[in-house]
């Protein structure tokens, strides 16, 4: 027995990929091109994955567009110019905006499941949140559709996602990244209070059982080696990200400056039934890690984390958006095979 090291998700796309969602983008490329395209990415991905021995694996999310607005691609009544998101580095990514009602997920999740085939235990599905695509709803609302009934059909979607990877055997991930940037659009923390209380309508219809099997994300957002909120005060966040009614909980931790600040805070919520993967590996950082240093990551996160409570993880997906080239798939996964010898390294040193 080791300690449970999980991925986030996404792994860069190989630019054949790349090449030919652009090309199906133009409408230069018959879709059963494009689906060929896709096949062989799932393929070496899982085949790449299995090769590090991760005990959990994903299928790389080669499929999606980007891992927040796959439920809405190809919508019908779907246009530009929703809530912008500003990175760091100066570059933004900008939501849609839902025009037609009634609302629904044109995909859902546990699809990408069906389509890279075989059986899904062992992996992990990823699904953006419901409080994400509640920023699609615009403004000035819809003629006959009020956001009370918008926020139902969202929450019925986001709950039936959920339950159909469950259903397939996989373990669910709620991917949170706004809940750190909301933040920075209200300090109050008024709005993060809003995410987590929709969040949980999704949560409060699982069975104790589902819940056991389903996790949530959060960090402050990763793209072309930039993030959109790292400035905000981790410990402003997390108490009540804590609030979400779940046990498991993927902490970016490897990128912060000050760890031990957000560990010590850590090891108050590890109670309970609680599981808290910790991020040992930066995603945004191209140099990378030693199986020593993941080790001595762990060890450092285990003097304030009890050990029965303790998981392993990467910051965030090495590439949440299918345009991002900025890390290769092979600096991919030399970082999750650090992850996993340094997870080997740090359980046979903590004797669990």
């Amino acid at each position: 027995m080791t300690l449970p090291t999980e991925p986030i998700g996404s792994i860069p796309r190989p630019a054949a990929l790349q090449q030919a969602m652009a090309a199906a983008a133009d409408g230069g490329i018959a879709a059963e091109d494009l689906e060929a395209a896709y096949a062989a990415a799932v393929s070496d991905t899982i085949r790449r994955f299995e090769a590090t021995g991760s005990p959990v694996i994903t299928d790389g999310e080669q499929r999606k567009p980007s891992f927040a607005t796959y439920p809405v691609a190809g919508l019908p009544g779907l246009v530009g110019g929703g809530v912008t998101i500003p990175f760091e580095d100066g570059h933004t990514r900008q939501l849609p905006v839902i025009t037609k009602a009634p609302f629904h997920y044109a995909t859902k999740a546990y699809e990408y499941l069906d389509a890279a085939g075989g059986s899904a235990a062992g992996r992990k599905q990823a699904v953006i949140s419901a409080s994400a695509i509640s920023l699609m709803y615009p403004p000035d609302g819809i003629e006959g559709y009020p956001r009370e009934a918008f926020i139902a059909d969202l929450v019925a979607e986001a709950l039936s996602e959920i339950r159909g990877i469950l259903e397939r055997g996989a373990i669910a991930q709620i991917d949170f990244t706004e809940a750190r940037l909301s933040l920075k659009l209200d300090p109050s923390g008024g709005l993060l209070g809003a995410f987590v209380d929709l969040n949980n309508q999704v949560l409060d219809q699982l069975s104790d059982e589902e819940r056991k099997r389903v996790g949530v994300h959060t960090c402050p957002g990763g793209d072309q080696d930039s993030t959109h909120s790292a400035d905000v005060d981790y410990l402003e966040l997390l108490p009540t990200l804590f609030g979400l009614h779940l046990d498991n909980f993927y902490i970016q931790l490897a990128s912060e400056p000050d760890r031990e600040r957000v560990l010590e805070f850590l090891g108050t919520q590890a109670t309970g039934n609680r599981r808290i993967f910790v991020g040992v590996i930066d995603p945004l950082d191209p140099r990378v890690e030693t199986a020593d240093e993941v080790r001595d990551r762990i060890l450092e996160a285990a003097r304030f984390i009890d050990p029965a409570h303790l998981g392993v993880t990467d910051d965030c997906g090495f590439s949440p958006f299918g345009d991002d080239t900025s890390t290769s798939r092979d600096i991919a996964f030399a970082k999750i095979q650090a992850r996993v010898d340094g997870t080997a390294l740090a359980s046979a040193e903590l004797g669990v």
